[in-house]
């Protein structure tokens, strides 16, 4: 492999000829060989956007020679369309400001601007320092990253992929709106009501869970640039975060704003932990349906199966023609892993220290890894699971009709102490409701069949 040699103001380092990146990007490698966990690429994506923004805001501001901010835009816009992702090496487990990171973009930046530069045969030389990184600091940079990604993630892929699995149920709870199956609580038996009822329930929790995160999203538009190293904006134009966060919306189409207070922006991520918990109550919500689809598919003959799902693929290495609710149990996985990563995006974001919190890489790394597992799990248990539930309606019936808690409906008209009597005493004897309350005297055979309807039941108020 050939180098070349790069300075930084510590000294020379050797750099791959190949690579676009600078001295400090090839120091950050040669110090930080600690797992192999990389910079997620949403936010790579997300510095492109920032620093095409800022040198479109220091042009506005007359900050920066045209011809350099143009270049620098070009450069950013080229990363992004061609997904140069390689020039970013860089490792989670680096400096707690994400410091290495945002130079890893300047560098990269420069370079590749140079390098056309040179083609072109202009005289402009871009810097990473002076230029890419001008009016900024990685104190408000990469905070700003971290809202740009966690932003246009949750909006163009995790809200998304909820509607569409709460599609699907909507379109089944319709399906199966007449089908009366024994309720269930605490695991036991309980009174009636229709599939679709219960479906309904799980249709709600995801559109539930959409609207309190569409509500949290709205803390991510906030943004730190313009507070440069402390919150004070030293070297930077007052304007400066207000015209940036206006060319960072031009870009993604999504509005954002400079934050109000930088002193805030740059030593608290509570707007990340607040959002980051709306996507928690979406696992919590997917863990009881992944854990109710699995429940009432069991069996086949020995468990509940009360719906099948699809056999994707055998469940078995040694028992033949074994299906297991394996998107189930994939999608309580991804919740597991979820719910571990909001201990540690709370953990990381109470650890700010004076003006500055440095466990950024890591809040943000466990955000979008949250995001995207949710995203791409909701897609495969709906695609590989939702859509093919089907009702095993003999098996339904066969519950419904076996249920001692229909004897419920009994309460208004014999009271709840005959009415416990009649159950106990059929589950004793091994033998139904009806000849239990006929036996004991406390109903006629036409008394039994006109208090016990099953219709009233599921819909008393109709």
């Amino acid at each position: 492999m050939s180098y070349r040699v790069e300075k930084d103001t510590l000294g020379e380092v050797k750099v791959p000829n190949e690579k676009w990146w600078g001295a400090q990007t090839q120091r950050s490698l040669d110090n930080f060989k600690i797992g192999s966990e990389k910079m997620p690429k949403e936010i790579v994506e997300a510095f492109t956007i920032l620093k095409e923004a800022t040198a479109a805001a220091n042009l506005r501001l007359d900050n920066l020679e045209e011809v350099k901010s143009l270049k620098i835009q070009s450069v950013c816009q080229e990363l992004r369309e061609e997904g140069t992702y390689e020039h970013f090496p860089l490792v989670v487990w680096q400096t707690g400001s994400g410091t290495q990171s945002n130079m890893n973009m300047n560098e990269v930046v420069a370079f590749r601007g140079n390098e056309q530069l040179e083609k072109e045969g202009s005289n402009a030389r871009i810097h990473p320092n002076d230029d890419v990184n001008r009016s900024q600091s990685s104190n408000d940079t990469f905070p700003t990253a971290m809202h740009i990604a966690a932003l246009k993630e949750v909006e163009d892929r995790l809200l998304p992929a909820t509607q569409r699995l709460r599609k699907t149920f909507e379109q089944k709870a319709a399906s199966f709106e007449n089908v009366i199956k024994i309720g269930r609580t605490h695991l036991q038996d309980a009174t009636p009501l229709t599939l679709g009822q219960e479906m309904s329930g799980w249709v709600h929790m995801l559109k539930r869970s959409e609207e309190m995160i569409a509500q949290s999203k709205t803390q991510l538009m906030h943004l730190a640039i313009g507070g440069t190293a402390v919150g004070t904006g030293i070297n930077a134009h007052p304007k400066f975060g207000d015209y940036t966060a206006e060319e960072i919306s031009k870009i993604t189409g999504k509005k954002f704003y400079s934050s109000e207070n930088k002193f805030h922006a740059l030593t608290s991520h509570d707007e990340l932990v607040y959002a980051h918990g709306a996507i928690k109550g979406l696992a919590a919500d997917l863990m009881k349906i992944a854990n109710d689809v699995r429940w009432l598919a069991s069996g086949p003959r020995s468990g509940i199966g009360e719906i099948s799902i699809p056999a994707n693929e055998p469940g078995s290495s040694i028992m033949p023609g074994k299906v297991n609710p394996t998107q189930s149990e994939a999608l309580t996985m991804v919740v597991s892993q979820v719910f571990g990563n909001d201990a540690t995006i709370g953990f990381a974001a109470s650890q700010g220290n004076f003006e500055l919190n440095v466990f950024k890489p890591v809040i943000i790394y466990n955000f979008l890894q949250s995001v995207r597992l949710l995203s791409d799990a909701m897609d495969s248990f709906n695609d590989k699971c939702a859509i093919g539930i089907e009702v095993n309606e003999e098996v339904i019936e066969k519950h419904v009709k076996n249920s001692l808690m229909l004897v419920t409906a009994l309460n208004p008209y014999i009271g709840y102490e005959k009415a416990a009597e009649i159950a106990k005493t059929a589950f004793k004897d091994n033998s139904t409701l009806k000849e239990t309350a006929v036996k004991l005297g406390y109903l006629t055979e036409q008394e039994f069949d006109e208090y016990i309807n099953l219709e009233k039941m599921v819909r008393p108020t109709e």
